[in-house]
Formats: C-alpha cells, structure tokens, sequence
C-alpha cells in the first residue's frame, strides 16, 4: 500500500506570558484549548523562579498507509515536586495525541534520548514523531536550510506519543530549590521520570490507558529501571522498547574479557559494510558466524590469558583478522582483543578515513593517518547541525512555542555531577551498586508484570552499545521460559540511530505494529 505523506492545519493558540517567557496555552482533557492560570513562585531569593505549567496547543493531519490521523500537538512543561511537596523541576515535553480516540483503548507511549543528560531532540525529530528531518546519512548533511517532512513511518497509527527532555536538558529545568544534585544520578533521574509520568497522565485522565516506554541509550538503562520503578507503585505498562541497549555499567571496568567478546560480532558486521572481509552470505550470516565464533574458541582462548599456546594464539588471530577485515598483525600486536576506539581508526587507515562511533556507515578525514584513536565521531557531526535547525524552526514555526531560554541538547554539568549508584529492585539480586545493572530490575518488573512485553532494536553498527552485549544482558535475566518469550528483537542495517538509515526505519516501523499488536493482545 502506498503511504501519503501528512499535511498541517494549525488552530489558534491561546497565549499568556509566563515567568519564563513561555507561550502558554494548555489542552484541557475535554480537547478544547484554555489557558493555564497558576501553579506556584517561590519568592525565596535562593531558589529558581517556579514557572506556571504552560503549553502551546496545535492542530494537525498526518496520513499513514492510506489513513488520515487527526491529531492535537501540545507542547509544554509540568512541574515536578520533592518530597516536601515543593516543585523543584520543569520538565518539558511535546504530547502528540490523536483527536477523538478513546482514552481507554488509545495507547501512550513515553519517548526520551539518553546520554546520561541528553535532550529528547534526537527520537523527537527522527524516529516515530509526526515529522522526521532529511539527512544525507551516512553522508555528513552539509549545511541549511534543512528539511523535515511529514513521516510516514510514524507510530501515531499506534499509540499518542509523549517526548519527554530530561531534567537538566532541552528546555527542563531544575526550579524552586532544585539543584543538579536532585536530578543527575542514576536513581535521581528514574524518580524525576516516575514524577513526570504521573504528572501527565493526571493531567490528561490517562490512568487507564494502555502504556509503552521507548528509550534510546543510556534511555534504556533508565526504562528497565523505571518500568520497574512504576510497576512497585502500582502504574503497569504493557511494553517496553529498547533502542541500542547498555543495561549493565559493571562491564566497563578494565580487564574484562567480555569487553572484547561483546564487540566482535559488531567489528565483523562493520568490516562486511565496508567490503574490508571476503564475503560470504548475507550480512546476518556474516554477524552470525562471528557470534558463534565469539561466544565459543574466542571466549575460550581470552579466559586462558597468558597461558594460550602459540600455535592457538596464532590461529584465533587469523579468525579475527578474517572476520573483521583488520590485519593479522595488527590483531596479534592488540594481544587478539580490539578495543572499539582504536578500531574506528584502524580500519579504514590504509584510506586515511576514520569511522563513526555511533554509525560506522559514517566516514570522515583526521587531522592526521598516524593517531591510536579518532579525533571526532562523523557520526555526530554529519547528523547534529541539521537536528537542532530543523527542530527549533519546527517548534517555533509549526508547534508555535517560543521560550526566551537555550534549548540544550547536553544538562551543563549534568554527566560530571552523575551519580552513577544504583538500588535495583529484584528481591534477593537487588540492592546497593556502585554502578548500574538495570536487567536485575526488568527481569522484576517482567516477573512481577508477566505480560510485559519488551522490544530490543539493534543497529549491526553500532560502536557506542553493541548488540551483542544486548543479547548477553537480556538472555542473563534468569527468566522462567514463559517470560522469557516475551522478548523479541530486531536487527537492522543501521547504527546507534537506526532511524538514520530511512530503510531501516522502514523496517523497524514494520517490526513495531507487530509489537504493538502483541503487547496489546490479552
């Protein structure tokens, strides 16, 4: 079926200056548009101004697969409160909610990006949104005007969609007395989400509707924390998806084996992309050979250390080098374990090229051919310009809201005040970490909720969170067989975005209905 691509028609928005220079104009829950009057200031010279929760309203039209949504966007902020009942932050979002749909059948699903302190920029204006940004990926974009095009691939034929800026970024701030403190940590910032979510659904009388999380990177640490967090406060959910996972932060220490394993897999599907390896099948026969390679005499010779014999030695590094497209000496010379920044620089340096860290697709030229490690990630730099013009000429031209203040894409501060302790839930398995393992808190939200349904989506080149370690965090949750079932997974031909490749997004938005189709089957 061929799709259509949307058109705009935008209503007109109520508008009352706020403390913070915000349009304002909230949705009420019947659908008609009114101005919101108050919340609280605080007047102590210490603290923040505490801003009204304010919103600019919008109408649209969007056409997927032959049907013409009619949808209301809101764009906004709801304030958040500490535990003496004072607000302490803003937390802004854009609400896509389709007009007339019935609040008890109608799905939500809540979206944010990573970082740790990242905007929600990146899903926003790529992923399942209403609109998506044209890039040249896996070439660098170049510079405006850019464009952005009604999608056809968005997941509003599936459920209201919420972009939520974590506190500290976008346009959230912390107010009143908030401080970073209260915000940047790993436990800080899943009660922040927690705080947020109740917010919205009373606000819009959505208490009973069905519910999805969607998280992107360090977004995935936070949703298998937060689903767990929800589900012990009574909130269920009936799917969770995780777009280019990191679960657990205990394997980034030095000196563990595993490190090497998790990447090799995603090396040898890089390799194959850039025609640095004597092919053979297809790109996921090529990623499955290198799995089982990984997993067995490669895993095996790694344990023995110092202790494997030459002859062994000799012929896993040969295996490496065939699998991935590297030399055989420059593997030995890493003592067979490739760490993924030098290999960014490695592969593609017979062509004075470096490669993406976030998409290995992207290519770019150093500073000079002779460095260990790349000077920037092309995979960065060849998407963000075009992401942050459209997205500010899209919020103030088409959602019509303006704010006096920066929209920014990384919190100030937000990753050196991190703290990155965690108390996981999961009954004996639980408890104090000095750095998360949040797969101890899915697997309790899945046992506790077992028809949670959750969606792992993985990009074969992706170099910041491998799909490998993925499939190892999720297959590690010690799940009765029953549970376990629950999880499905996708691969795409993409990276850490997969939506930059506009095939891939296809295909994911393929894999997506089907998702929502179960998760929503009883």
């Amino acid at each position: 079926m061929r799709i259509k691509t949307g058109t705009w028609r935008v209503t007109a928005v109520a508008v009352l200056a706020s403390v913070c220079g915000l349009t304002v104009g909230a949705q009420a829950p019947s659908g008609r548009t009114r101005a919101v009057t108050t919340t609280e200031e605080t007047k102590d010279e210490t603290s923040t101004p505490v801003p009204i929760e304010s919103s600019a309203v919008t109408k649209h039209d969007l056409t997927i697969e032959g049907k013409s949504i009619h949808y209301t966007a809101t764009a906004g902020n709801l304030l958040i409160k500490d535990d003496k009942e004072k607000a302490n932050g803003s937390i802004f979002y854009v609400a896509y909610t389709e007009d007339g749909a019935e609040a008890k059948t109608r799905p939500v699903t809540f979206f944010y990006n990573g970082g740790p302190g990242a905007a929600t920029i990146w899903l926003h204006m790529g992923s399942f949104g209403p609109v998506r940004v044209i890039t040249a990926s896996p070439d660098a974009t170049g510079g405006p005007p850019f464009n952005y095009v009604p999608n056809e691939y968005s997941l509003l034929n599936q459920s209201d969609l919420v972009f939520i800026d974590a506190p500290l970024c976008g346009f959230s701030r912390a107010v009143g007395k908030g401080t970073a403190k209260d915000f940047a940590g790993t436990d800080e910032d899943i009660k922040a989400f927690e705080k947020f979510i109740m917010r919205w659904i009373t606000v819009n009388q959505r208490w009973n509707s069905p519910k999805f999380l969607f998280g992107e990177s360090y977004g995935t640490t936070r949703s298998a924390g937060l689903v767990a967090a929800l589900n012990n406060d009574g909130i269920e959910f009936n799917g969770v998806t995780l777009l280019s996972t990191v679960l657990n932060y205990n394997r980034q220490n030095p000196g563990y084996d595993t490190q090497a394993v998790g990447y090799l897999p995603s090396f040898a599907a890089i390799g194959y992309y850039h025609g640095k390896v004597q092919k053979k099948g297809s790109l996921a026969d090529w990623v499955e050979q290198a799995r089982e390679f990984a997993r067995g005499p490669y895993t095996t010779a790694l344990q023995q250390g110092d202790a494997l014999p030459k002859a062994e030695f000799d012929a896993i590094a040969a295996k490496v080098a065939a699998l991935t497209g590297l030399s055989v000496a420059y593997v030995k010379e890493a003592k067979l374990r490739i760490d993924a920044s030098r290999f960014r620089k490695e592969l593609l340096r017979g062509d004075e090229e470096i490669l993406g860290r976030y998409d290995a697709r992207f290519a770019g030229f150093d500073i000079d051919a002779a460095g260990e490690t790349p000077g920037f990630d092309p995979s960065d730099t060849g998407i963000s310009g075009a992401y942050v013009g459209a997205f500010h000429d899209y919020i103030v031209k088409e959602l019509k809201y303006m704010s006096q203040d920066n929209y920014y894409l990384s919190g100030p501060g937000v990753i050196q005040e991190w703290n990155f302790k965690h108390r996981a839930l999961g009954g004996g398995r639980g408890g104090e970490q000095t750095s998360p393992d949040v797969a101890i808190d899915l697997s309790d939200a899945m046992r506790k909720n077992p028809k949670l349904k959750i969606f792992s989506a993985n990009g074969y080149f992706d170099l910041a969170t491998p799909f490998f370690n993925t499939e190892y965090d999720l297959h590690h949750m010690l799940l009765p067989e029953k549970i376990a079932k629950n999880i499905s997974y996708g691969y795409y031909p993409a990276g850490h975005m997969v939506y930059l490749n506009v095939d891939a997004l296809k295909e994911m938005k393929r894999d997506m209905d089907k998702f929502y189709t179960g998760a929503l089957a009883h």
